[in-house]
């Protein structure tokens, strides 16, 4: 149940069109459900504006499809990530409705529908290189399912900073941008140098070996000299993505008391 719904429940206690007893019956099962191997987090999307999201990695297919269904049902939307072929033919099996997308390893089914200012700022997902467009598509995949709208900008990597520059009015256009790099991961530096604009800076894994598997492009974008830059972890697509969604939509708690 998410807050719209919660809502329209308490309205309608109220008015008594339904029954205490009713609505004990259809929050029977909030904030979490027991599924033995898992405790859906059904409360989330009241908590955080954004419903728990299936990580898939380390879940058996049968699993990741029965906690994916049961948050389709509950919010109406619901994204997995880092499935296997076989995680997402199960998922899509069990919820029809849902599509895959391989490359970015996430499956989805929905997503919210933001309004005012919020519907109308763009983030914008920048790759270093076209082998980081799969943690980038991780990410962007995340932001649009948050209802964020989104534009990418691949392969503007430093090697090439033309290219870069010239999108300037994009950069400028952009609310939050999420740089994705691997190699020497210095990207997000320069980008948060031309912008005004919260930079969310993802490594990859992308590199040769003193690349560390990431790691070097973690440490350089730590040490970026620009303000304006947050760091998430190696690979991590999703994080960038839901922080960027975050900044996007604001506080969910100071909306309800404004």
């Amino acid at each position: 149940m998410n807050e719209p719904e919660l809502r329209e429940l308490l309205g309608a206690v109220q008015t008594g069109s339904v029954s205490p007893d009713q609505a004990v019956a259809a929050l029977r099962n909030w904030p979490y459900e027991n599924l033995s191997y898992a405790r859906i987090d059904y409360h989330r999307s009241l908590r955080k504006g954004s419903p728990e999201v299936v990580f898939c990695e380390g879940k058996t297919p049968e699993q990741a499809a029965a906690i994916f269904a049961r948050l389709a049902e509950h919010d109406g939307r619901a994204m997995a990530t880092r499935a296997s072929p076989a995680h997402a033919q199960a998922i899509c099996e069990n919820t029809p409705q849902s599509h895959y997308y391989a490359d970015a390893q996430v499956v989805m089914l929905g997503k919210m529908e933001l309004s005012g200012a919020a519907a109308l700022a763009l983030v914008l997902v920048a790759t270093g290189g076209t082998a980081d467009i799969p943690v980038a598509e991780e990410a962007a995949l995340t932001a649009g399912f948050n209802g964020c709208r989104v534009t990418r900008l691949w392969d503007v990597g430093i090697a090439g900073v033309h290219r870069l520059l010239d999108e300037s009015e994009l950069l400028a256009e952009a609310a939050v941008i999420i740089a994705v790099a691997g190699m020497d991961g210095a990207l997000p530096g320069v980008i948060a140098g031309l912008v005004a604009c919260p930079v969310i800076a993802v490594p990859t894994s992308i590199g040769y070996g003193t690349g560390l598997g990431g790691v070097a492009a973690l440490m350089n974008m730590l040490n970026a000299c620009a303000p304006g830059v947050g760091v998430v972890n190696i690979d991590n697509g999703f994080g960038a993505g839901y922080l960027a969604a975050s900044i996007v939509r604001g506080s969910p708690t100071r909306q309800v008391h404004r």
